[in-house]
């Protein structure tokens, strides 16, 4: 089958959109669509048309045909097979089948066209194949979104506490040296090496020149020095203060700090999570990754987990190996072993070792070894729940309370954090909050963050105002967390080696996080 163009036209002869998959100009494919509806007969039923040189296979659609030109020579029956599947993928994209519907959607349908045919010829792909490779979704990405948020919120809390501990000697050195002689004489000593320690607190900093102190002035230039010229510094570092608190109010985490020369210094801190060094020459990760969809009145739409354990060798002396695993699950865990594993010792033993196991296991590289997946309509897999209820209070705008509780008590989640959407230009007015929130303005967001959510701390709740409102404006509402802590009740034992089954040493390391969990 060679597939030339496909094309979605009114029954009038209007072409709305088209896509062509072979070498043509464009006088060409634009004579063989007008061509189209002169060669259309009345009153006949049929499914395609022929000329000397194509041949024209439709479906009509309501108002609009579903369109393929191939060459005469195609098989008739692919042709037909691949413009149901043509078929299918309008209403896909598109709410009704009309004209504009069409050319609202117009890139969405010519992505999945290229999807279904590539150079004239049919790709073997379904509906939902398609589906999934338009929507261009990356777990990469995902992961990586996971990580930087991770960080950032780390970043946030590193930056308070430098802040905090600056302000304190800040404090501390105007008791012992009072104002006037902060920035002289002994006083800048002490000053330059506090700032000294804490000069990495951010990556990148602006400095705002002042006069420089000479340390070598007399005792009358001291005197000058601290009287007007001492006012108009101070007057500048109020008026920064003053710069930096507004852009806190407007949503931006920026700090303000007085370095050794009294020189202010306006900084946005960014650190990185320190990476484990695997130290062992045998590692493995084990990996979950968790998508939950909520209904906002109850009840779990969607729930899926995905699993993966993944194998790191550096030294090929450990290559022939076997690791011992122990699953206690009992939630109908769908376990998948990888193709060169030994299905029968895992299914017996619990181990994973090669089917041949003379051969050692790849060197320096991750090997996925076994995988898993869990779905689920049962609120009580949920590791979480969550329960967001707004009520209007009669004052145009709406009383929210939100809690949340650790369905699974052996779970340990850290960094929780909590989105609730704001409608535009709302300020909250928070009455109680277990954890710490903060009021992103220019996202339009209210954050609840929690450090760690175990057993000891399983519940928790969000009290808040927001004028101008109401209970719709406070959904999609999302999460994410991570964990050390496996949902599936499955544990890497031990590692040994093939020959003589003596112990390896070797070095796990557990993530459990979210990919997406939403409340709708």
């Amino acid at each position: 089958m060679v597939l030339i163009a496909s094309a979605v036209c009114t029954k009038s002869g209007k072409t709305l959109i088209s896509r062509q998959f072979v070498e043509m100009t464009k006088a060409r494919i634009e004579g063989l669509l007008a061509a189209f509806p002169k060669l259309m007969s009345s009153g006949k039923q049929h499914t395609f048309v022929e000329t000397d040189s194509v041949r024209y296979v439709y479906q009509p659609m309501e108002k609009l045909y579903m369109l393929l030109i191939t060459t005469k020579a195609s098989n008739i029956l692919e042709d037909l097979e691949t413009l149901r599947l043509f078929a299918k993928v309008i209403p896909e994209y598109c709410k009704s089948l009309d004209e504009n519907e069409i050319a609202e959607n117009a890139f969405n349908l010519i992505f999945a066209f290229d999807e279904i045919v590539a150079l004239g010829y049919r790709e073997n792909v379904n509906l939902a194949q398609v589906r999934t490779f338009v929507e261009m979704d990356s777990h990469d990405e995902r992961v990586y979104q996971a990580v930087r948020n991770s960080q950032e919120r780390e970043a946030k809390n590193k930056m308070r506490e430098k802040a905090k501990e600056l302000q304190r000697q800040r404090m501390e050195s105007s008791k012992k040296g009072g104002s006037k002689s902060s920035g002289f004489g002994g006083g800048y000593g002490n000053n330059s090496s506090s700032f000294t320690s804490n000069s990495n607190v951010g990556d990148t900093a602006n400095y705002i020149p002042e006069a420089p102190a000479k340390t070598t002035s007399t005792p009358s230039q001291k005197t000058t020095a601290a009287g007007p010229g001492a006012m108009k510094l101070g007057g500048k570092v109020r008026d920064i203060d003053s710069f930096v608190d507004q852009l806190n109010e407007e949503g931006e985490n920026i700090k303000s700090i007085t370095s050794s020369n009294n020189t202010n210094v306006i900084s946005t801190t960014s650190t990185t999570t320190p990476q484990i060094i695997n130290n062992e020459p045998v590692h493995l990760k084990q990996e979950e990754k968790l998508s939950v969809r909520l209904g906002r009145d109850g009840g779990v739409q969607n729930f899926e987990l995905h699993g993966l354990i993944t194998l790191h060798i550096t030294d090929e002396r450990w290559g022939k190996i076997r690791v011992q695993l122990a699953n206690n699950d009992t939630r109908g865990i769908q376990l998948q072993t990888h193709p060169n594993v030994d299905k029968d010792l895992f299914r017996t033993q619990g181990q994973i070792g090669l089917k041949v196991p003379t051969k050692p296991f790849p060197i320096n590289t991750d090997v996925g070894v076994l995988k898993w997946r869990l779905q689920s309509q049962d609120e009580t897999s949920l590791p979480i729940s969550i329960n967001c209820w707004p009520s209007e209070n009669g004052e145009n705008g709406c009383d929210v309370n939100i809690e949340y509780e650790l369905e699974q008590a052996d779970l340990e989640l850290n960094n929780l954090q909590i989105n609730i959407p704001l409608p535009m230009g709302c300020n909250p007015i928070v009455n109680e909050c277990d954890g710490e929130y903060q009021h992103e303005a220019r996202k339009n967001m209210l954050v609840w963050s929690l450090p760690i959510v175990d057993a000891s701390s399983k519940s928790g709740s969000l009290e808040f105002s927001a004028p101008s409102s109401k209970p719709s404006d406070f959904f999609p509402l999302s999460l994410s967390f991570t964990s050390q802590t496996p949902y599936a009740k499955i544990k890497i034992v031990d590692v040994s080696t093939v020959d003589d089954q003596s112990p390896v040493k070797h070095t796990v390391d557990v993530v459990f996080f979210t990919e997406s969990y939403e409340v709708v």
